[in-house]
């Protein structure tokens, strides 16, 4: 039911985010070249643009972009940490002088001043929910005829960033089935909400993580957790984070283990992202979590999930994934691990 639910979401935030707005952004580039445009969004270095003369959203780099303007509201995010919110213009500046991005808040405020180097990313904002929203779809399939073997992947991720905090849910699933062996499933759906405080670096994390596995005999184990956590390092090719906290943690085995679900548990939680982007070419994405179970000394949980993503179109990407989930003390005859690796296109929208 928490997968239909997130699949929901994804098709509905993806069909409000492709209605648009007026083309009415202008964009002047370093070699002279005038855009009239809609700005969609500035991610890894990439700033995307829709234009009214050209099929699908254009890629553009942002560093060869000399000029800016748009009275569309927007979210900058600068290397620092810090947030700010208001339309856009690029400030005069003499000669061979840095570029520098003027910001006008909505409400009577001085305007900011952010050097164009400085900024690693830039989201449409507005009083609708719709335009802050941005995420992907992913599917894969794999058939092979010696064995009748078939693998298939289905993903999905829906993200909202308002300017001290965001959000993302998402859901991934996979199902292997060949002749002479026993159908594998996998389901995981979570959500996780960010708080920034502070010099804008360190934020508050509470996340909730629901997973099936008939690999590890899992009907259905949840996770919920919360913490404090810092970016290390934020900029237009490098993204780094860690979290520390602590999690509640519950795992319903099925009936054919002859163990009992055992107590809730209280455990630690580590958390660790790393993002790491090449223009218009290839991401990396990664995360990992470590879960010392603290009311079972001993115990430890364990889950990896890394993507690597090589652009194909616009907003379509190829996508090869890696997933685990590690347990150092399963129950008796159930596996204390569950791994594996898929391909999948996936569609972005913003």
């Amino acid at each position: 039911m928490r997968t239909r639910q997130v699949i929901l979401t994804l098709i509905c935030g993806a069909v409000y985010s492709a209605w648009g707005r007026p083309q009415t952004d202008v964009l002047i580039m370093k070699n002279g070249d005038r855009l009239t445009c809609e700005i969609k969004h500035l991610e890894r270095g990439v700033l995307y643009a829709k234009l009214d003369y050209a099929d699908g959203t254009v890629s553009i780099d942002w560093l060869k972009v000399a000029r800016i303007e748009s009275r569309q509201l927007f979210l900058v995010h600068t290397e620092d940490g810090s947030l700010y919110e208001g339309t856009l213009q690029t400030a005069d500046a003499p000669g061979k002088a840095p570029v520098r991005i003027e910001v006008l808040p909505p409400r009577e405020q001085p305007p900011k001043l952010v050097e164009q180097s400085r900024v690693v990313a830039l989201n449409q904002t507005s009083q609708s929910l719709w335009y802050r929203l941005s995420g992907n779809f992913d599917s894969g399939l794999l058939y092979t005829k010696g064995n009748n073997a078939t693998q298939y992947n289905l993903a999905g991720e829906l993200r909202l960033r308002q300017e001290r905090w965001n959000a993302k849910t998402g859901f991934n699933s996979s199902l292997s089935k060949s002749t002479g062996a026993e159908t594998s499933t996998r389901t995981e759906s979570y959500v996780q909400v960010q708080r920034l405080i502070g010099n804008r670096r360190w934020f508050y994390s509470g996340e909730g993580d629901f997973l099936k596995s008939t690999q590890q005999g899992i009907n259905l184990q949840t996770t919920l957790g919360a913490g404090i956590g810092r970016y290390l390092t934020d900029s237009n090719r490098t993204r780094l984070s860690m979290m520390a906290g602590l999690a509640y943690q519950k795992t319903q085995y099925e009936p054919s283990s002859g163990t009992p679900s055992p107590p809730n548990a209280l455990a630690g939680l580590i958390v660790g992202n790393l993002q790491v982007f090449q223009f218009k070419k290839t991401s990396l994405d990664a995360g990992a979590s470590i879960l010392p179970v603290l009311s079972e000394s001993g115990r430890l949980r364990a889950s990896v999930n890394t993507a690597y993503s090589i652009q194909v179109v616009a907003n379509l990407w190829f996508k090869i994934s890696f997933y685990g989930n590690w347990d150092n003390r399963p129950p008796a005859s159930f596996s204390g691990s569950d791994y594996g690796m898929s391909s999948s296109l996936s569609w972005t929208f913003h």
